[in-house]
């Protein structure tokens, strides 16, 4: 028969120990570090995603306004072609200088 092997539990929710981390500080470091990375690195992309959202209803705000600007813009350019013609009509008739 195979021999049983003994399966050691750890209280330590960590999967470097106290003692481990005394004995060997840069692996303890760099399990620090990758968990640093990492939740800077979820911390971006939550923060990218939220920007976006803000930016899309932004555009579309300054997107509607663009439209009432463009449209009052070709009402005036409009008006101001027909004065100028009904000028140019009333100046060639001789009715003003």
């Amino acid at each position: 028969m195979a021999a049983k092997k003994e399966v050691k539990v750890s209280t330590n929710p960590l999967p470097i120990s106290f003692k481990e981390f005394a004995k060997e500080p840069v692996k303890g470091l760099m399990f620090i570090c990758l968990v640093a990375v990492g939740y800077l690195y979820v911390d971006g992309k939550v923060n990218y995603s939220s920007q976006i959202e803000k930016q899309g209803q932004k555009i579309e705000v300054l997107e509607t306004k663009l439209d009432v600007l463009t449209n009052q813009l070709r009402k005036s350019d409009s008006a101001l072609s027909s004065a100028m013609s009904k000028i140019a009509t009333l100046q060639e008739l001789g009715k003003i200088k």
